[in-house]
């Protein structure tokens, strides 16, 4: 919030109905700025399956977004702080962008992140060009990221104070002259903190329980989804086959499987297998021991920079998953468009069609779609790995 320190400005708020952003467009109200919510519509929920959808009745449980009820509850709020709130319709941008790549990578044996592709491609350009319709300078989201200025002026992004809540992997690809627009007033919070702000502000949804499943697949049943849009192109059952070539088994259809993934192989031995890779062209599925799901560094492209790719022998922070704590890299080269790091030990699970996003300390470099990891090797560690 640091860029609008002492001064009074038009800024358009994105709300989505949560206590994030609701909290957002409440400081900024209380700090004397004039302000304005928008809404996204990106999916409609009457396009789910049936069966998909509703929202737990367990508060621990978390709940689905972008639902009619989150709508509602983004307008009692702009109606608590009495600012204006419009929701405009992205639902044709949100299905080309996010839905139709989310199929498309699946159907090609990638492992995509929606969330990502949302705010690359749906979220900050439209939200922005709605915000210079409507006058406005700034755009303010509930991200929990930090966007400082440093001493030349420059604006970086760097990870929340949050750990537990940081969201600068999703952030990461953000476009270097949208970052200059855009604020982030929840990043040097904790959610206990905004919550606190949320209560005392006395907005109606200080205790709504967090969104935690992508809105489009309410039901986290990633493969059924996919089944229903690309019911034509989706490969039917296949072979299971170890890294030499050997049939151990049969897979369901590749949408239903990711590197890494150790359960639902359906092979009974002492010692259990780990999706090693995806053979689209062959419709395999490859399997290996834990010590085959690891790498030694990764290829990634569609780069997105903040400040221009790092220079080759860099040393950098990886993220390969949202869940990744990070591992230690080198960067091999870097280009424009393409990215290829080393890691310091061996990682786990490197998926195609993740994102790699890259650190400098907390300060976010870039981010990159992978294309495949660099084989570690079959005598060397590996770090746990999700169970999926």
């Amino acid at each position: 919030m640091n860029r609008l320190a002492g001064r009074r400005a038009r800024v358009v708020v994105a709300m989505s109905g949560g206590v994030d952003s609701s909290t957002v467009a409440g400081l900024m109200v209380e700090a004397g700025h004039d302000v304005i919510g928008v809404m996204m519509k990106l999916y409609d929920r009457s396009e789910a399956a049936p069966g998909d959808g509703g929202v737990s009745g367990d508060p621990g449980a978390g709940r689905e977004c972008c639902g009619l009820d989150d709508a509602a509850d983004a307008r009692r709020v702009a109606d608590t702080l009495g600012i204006p709130f419009y929701v405009s319709d992205y639902q044709e941008v949100f299905r080309r962008a996010v839905i139709d790549e989310f199929v498309d990578a699946y159907v090609g044996g990638r492992t995509p992140n929606p969330c990502v592709r949302c705010n690359d491609a749906v979220k900050f350009k439209p939200l922005l060009a709605r915000a210079r319709k409507l006058g406005a300078e700034f755009l303010a989201t509930g991200h929990y990221v930090r966007a400082d200025v440093d001493a030349s002026g420059r604006v970086e992004l760097r990870r929340a104070v949050d750990a537990g809540k940081d969201q600068s992997y999703f952030v990461a690809g953000i476009a270097p002259e949208a970052l200059a627009r855009v604020v982030f007033p929840l990043g040097g919070m904790t959610k206990q903190e905004v919550r606190g702000h949320a209560e005392r502000l006395g907005l109606p949804v200080a205790h709504k329980p967090d969104s935690q499943e992508i809105c489009f697949v309410p039901d986290g049943d990633h493969a059924g989804f996919v089944a229903r849009e690309a019911a034509e192109r989706v490969a039917g059952p296949g072979a299971l086959v170890s890294l030499d070539g050997t049939r151990l088994g049969q897979h369901r259809g590749l949408h239903h499987y990711t590197v890494g993934q150790r359960r639902g192989l359906g092979i009974a031995d002492a010692e259990p297998y780990y999706v090693v890779g995806l053979r689209p062209e062959r419709n395999e599925v490859i399997v290996g021991r834990r010590r085959d799901v690891t790498a030694s560094g990764l290829v990634a492209s569609r780069a997105r920079w903040l400040h221009g790719p790092p220079a080759a022998g860099a040393a950098v922070t990886a993220r390969v998953r949202h869940r990744h704590a990070g591992a230690a890299a080198t960067v091999l080269r870097a280009t424009d468009h393409e990215v290829e790091v080393a890691f310091s030990a061996p990682v786990g699970a490197v998926a195609p069609g993740q994102q790699l996003v890259l650190y400098d300390g907390d300060r976010v470099l870039g981010a990159a779609t992978i294309d495949r990891g660099l084989s570690a090797g079959r005598t060397m560690a590996v770090e746990p790995l999700d169970a999926r």
